[in-house]
């Protein structure tokens, strides 16, 4: 299905490099994620408020905040869409995992809410109403939380994005801890025993710990982390196929956001190569790494006669340690 709506919504959608195709699946996301969880909540509250199940109204309230965070995933969007300015020469790619952290204290913070909802709940129990309407209702919000998370899953692993990928997670979440209240629910309308309380504990401590792995998840990103190994195969794939560079070294990789990667390393080449051979090997090499992988990549020239008495430079493989 999520298939057909961006088919029909999102022109030249196979484009996933171009940043209009990418701020457009992102606003496609968004927009759906404010539909769904506005409904959710709709359905929700009143539910809540009719069977009287203080987790059922916690749930409504989760869902309005999913869609101040689908909100957000519009703005990471647009913002991280924007070209290169004076201020910002890089792009500004990196806005959509700052976006992403934002939706990472979301999380924490209504898991934190649901937990304080649920000891006082176990503190405090009240008898619930439930009925078979109300049951069928909140199953039915289940399955629209579930394909939720098949659409921005799909959509974050598509185009790379944290965003999706943190509201996917957020997504299957939900659809848990909905599980988890129809279920205590019903138990505690039969026993007397705070099941739903207990339940909503633990649901809440499952919502934190995923915010705070969405959270790191952000950080490290932002900090900096190591290049994928899989993307170092493919550089080391191209240059294997020019025979003329003897060693690469110094690699670095900097990630300015999904589809905005900048790159630079040091090649040697035989001292005896004239400066115009050595620019055109290169050069090509660089527009061959950009085509392909989509990295801008700067490349340093090292003429080295006798690598023997240069032992930092014997290892043609960067992939190993330096």
């Amino acid at each position: 299905m999520i298939k057909l709506i961006i088919k029909k919504f999102i022109s030249d959608y196979e484009n996933i490099k171009d940043n209009n195709v990418r701020k457009n699946y992102g606003i496609l996301s968004g927009i759906l994620g404010i539909i769904c969880n506005l409904i959710l909540f709709s359905i929700k509250i009143v539910t809540g408020i009719l069977m009287n199940s203080i987790a059922i109204i916690s749930d409504a309230f989760n869902n309005l905040t999913d869609s101040g965070s689908s909100f957000i995933t519009i703005l990471g969007a647009k913002f991280s869409s924007k070209p290169p300015d004076k201020e910002h020469p890089y792009g500004h790619g990196r806005f959509e995992y700052v976006a992403s952290l934002i939706v990472s204290f979301i999380i924490f913070g209504v898991g934190i809410e649901l937990l304080r909802n649920s000891i006082n709940k176990i503190i405090h129990p009240e008898a619930i109403q439930i009925n078979l309407f109300s049951i069928i209702i909140l199953s039915l919000s289940i399955l629209i939380k579930l394909w939720m998370y098949s659409y921005n899953r799909y959509i974050g692993i598509l185009i790379n994005s944290s965003m999706n990928k943190a509201t996917a997670k957020d997504s299957l979440n939900d659809a848990i801890a909905t599980t988890g209240v129809i279920a205590g629910t019903a138990i505690g309308a039969v026993l007397e025993f705070p099941v739903d309380g207990i339940l909503g504990v633990i649901i809440s401590i499952l919502i934190i710990y995923t915010g705070f792995t969405t959270a790191r998840d952000s950080v490290n990103v932002l900090l900096g982390t190591s290049p994928d190994p899989e993307l170092l195969d493919k550089i080391q794939y191209l240059i294997d196929q020019n025979q003329t560079i003897n060693y690469v070294h110094d690699l670095k990789i900097h990630d300015y956001g999904p589809g905005r990667l900048m790159a630079s390393m040091h090649v040697v080449v035989p001292p005896e190569m004239t400066v115009a051979d050595a620019h055109f090997i290169i050069h090509g090499l660089e527009q061959k790494i950009e085509q392909e992988l989509g990295i801008e990549i700067v490349i340093h020239i090292d003429p080295v006669k006798d690598i023997d008495e240069n032992p930092d430079l014997l290892k043609k493989d960067f992939r190993s340690p330096q």
